[in-house]
């Protein structure tokens, strides 16, 4: 996995930051977020049973678009929590640390 694909998760979380907090009514991210929490949780939900179903049955190409809706999704509701990708990552690094 390339730095670069991953840099990329750091600049979609911005988006999302700037979008939240400049709301345009263009903006899905934004309608989403206006929407509340959880219409947020709801979405990250259905997305998270779509990539489940497209793993089961799908081609390749659907689980990559399913996973990239639920990462979408799951670092929108961390925006909306006051949260970030890097919060979670140190988390996961804790969690691999404590298990050595």
């Amino acid at each position: 996995m390339a730095n670069k694909d991953i840099a990329f998760l750091s600049d979609l979380e911005d988006i999302i930051h700037e979008r939240l907090k400049n709301p345009n009514s263009e903006s899905y991210t934004a309608q989403l977020v206006k929407a509340g929490t959880k219409r947020i949780a709801q979405k990250l939900g259905e997305e998270g049973v779509e990539l489940a179903l497209a793993a089961a049955a799908g081609s390749q190409d659907e689980v990559i678009d399913e996973a990239a809706d639920l990462m979408y999704h799951l670092l929108v509701l961390l925006a909306d929590q006051e949260l970030t990708l890097g919060a979670v990552s140190r988390r996961l690094k804790a969690r691999h640390s404590s298990q050595d």
